[in-house]
């Protein structure tokens, strides 16, 4: 949802007249495909992450257009609400000392973004959801002054015709309701796209959709909302919930939500593409002038406008992208399954994980999803959510026997993913310095069982048993990780709780 999109209300013609237009994208995708018109490889790799603007006192702070405007660069931009910010680092190439060079661009501009905060008297944290959000604080007035939200947040909410209901049952267990999507806005993330060539893209994507379940477990960092400790990763299930255009008929009959993890393991691009038409309806309904199979005719390279639209209001958890650069079409697979934080260097550890993993998963001559059901993999993505770093996965048995094997998740890292992490980054280009920083990250994380969802939860656990109130925790847990946070040391070497007041005197 990065376009400008500007447009009043829709008449009941824009829709019939959106979806034959989707259809006419749809068949220059095809034929874009068919005459391999794309993007050789060149090994390209991006990265966004979306972060939150906090207070001293660890509460959001409803101040993005103002810290924007003082940051003054293109690659920071607004999301959902107005304590939401997102920074978007140039593309680069896979190899060399690729996590090393991202680290410090990302250090430098997070250190920027942050010294301009400071000056309205806020900061910036990554972290999954913000542990001191309130319901009062995610209500629609509180949308980013950006017309394409109000307009996307006034769509989802007619298409449901009724509040969103948001009932997650975890350690402890929320049930409440919101007349908006702003809840969506608690959920910051990180995003990895890869670009790949047509020919790989199945084989990338359904790598991705294996693995989705084990960056959750290592990844975690989302374990609080609205003052409740629910699931280690709390992102996935809010995000459905809050955006879900499904009245509960309608999720009884099984219409897909479009917050989705799939239900298939695919062969190629178009059929992702394909299932957006297929199971939703247009949310925003705004055609342009281009004729897709025209242009084709004549030689250029379409924009498939609409079908890059709709893709973006699908929220796919492996999403695919359709983009041009400098006159070229390609394909991306988009990871959009991590949450932010905590460090810079747990950002970067949870990417070199998942590019190596995927690399070595898709070449691999009997791939992971020849032997492992697709539901399996969904409800490894649903165990990781609920459980984090102490999940159970279903994974295909080594050897020539063939069949599953439930593992812990740690076990299954350290054993089997780490490894093949190690090979796909080797056969990136990746210099072992980097390579092996990175990937030992995620090695102590396993080795510790400690992830930011579990140091989160820790840290708020032992507040509470030194006699602070719920609310008083969840401040003082926020305030300690956004200072560890800013040391840039990995998550796994924080000290649990918060640390003893100086004496007087």
């Amino acid at each position: 949802m990065g376009e400008k999109v500007v447009a009043g209300q829709f008449d009941l013609s824009d829709r019939q007249r959106y979806r034959d237009k989707l259809r006419r994208c749809l068949t220059g995708l095809e034929r874009l495909l068919a005459e391999q018109r794309f993007d050789r490889p060149r090994n390209l790799m991006g990265l966004e992450i979306e972060l939150n603007l906090v207070g001293a006192d660890g509460m959001p702070k409803m101040l993005n257009g103002e810290v924007l405007e003082r940051i003054a660069s293109r690659d920071f931009q607004t999301e959902l609400a107005m304590f939401n910010l997102e920074v978007n680092i140039a593309p680069h190439r896979l190899g060399g000392r690729v996590f090393d060079q991202l680290a410090e661009e990302l250090r430098t501009s997070l250190a920027y973004a942050d010294r301009k905060a400071g000056e309205l008297d806020a900061g910036i944290v990554m972290i999954g959801i913000l542990p001191t959000l309130d319901r009062d604080d995610l209500v629609s007035s509180n949308l980013s002054d950006v017309d394409r939200y109000t307009l996307l947040n006034d769509q989802i909410v007619a298409a449901r015709g009724e509040d969103f209901v948001l009932d997650i049952d975890g350690v402890e267990r929320l049930t409440c309701t919101s007349k908006s999507i702003a809840p969506e806005a608690a959920c910051t993330s990180v995003q990895l796209h890869l670009q790949v060539t047509p020919g790989r893209f199945a084989d990338v994507w359904n790598a991705a959709q294996a693995v989705a379940g084990v960056q959750i477990a290592v990844g975690a960092n989302s374990p609080f909302l609205f003052g409740r400790e629910l699931w280690r990763e709390s992102r996935p299930p809010l995000f459905q919930q809050s955006t879900d255009t499904r009245p509960p008929e309608l999720q009884t009959q099984g219409v897909r939500p479009r917050t989705w993890f799939g239900e298939r393991w695919i062969s190629s691009a178009y059929d992702l593409f394909e299932e957006n038409l297929r199971y939703f309806p247009a949310l925003l309904p705004i055609c342009d002038d281009e004729d897709p199979l025209k242009v084709l005719d004549e030689g250029g390279v379409p924009s498939l406008a609409e079908l890059v639209l709709h893709n973006g209001t699908v929220y796919r958890w492996n999403r695919p992208v359709y983009d041009i650069a400098d006159g070229v079409p390609h394909l991306r697979v988009e990871n959009r399954v991590l949450p932010a934080g905590p460090t810079i260097t747990d950002v970067i550890a949870n990417a070199a994980f998942y590019y190596g993993l995927v690399r070595a998963l898709a070449e691999e001559s009997r791939p992971v999803w020849t032997r492992l059901p697709f539901e399996a993999a969904a409800a490894n993505f649903d165990a990781a959510c609920r459980h984090g770093i102490d999940a159970r996965m279903t994974w295909p048995r080594r050897g020539r026997y063939g069949g599953t094997v439930e593992v812990d998740a740690v076990t299954l890292v350290r054993d089997e993913l780490l490894p093949l992490a190690e090979a796909g980054l080797a056969a990136w280009g990746v210099e072992p310095a980097d390579r092996d920083l990175y990937l030992g990250v995620i090695e102590e994380r396993c080795r510790r069982r400690a992830n930011g969802a579990s140091w989160q939860a820790a840290t708020f656990h032992r507040a509470r048993e030194a006699g602070m109130s719920r609310d008083a925790a969840l401040a003082a847990t926020t305030q300690r990780y956004g200072e560890l946070m800013r040391t840039g040391e990995p998550v796994h070497t924080w000290p649990v709780g918060l640390p003893e007041p100086a004496p007087l005197g």
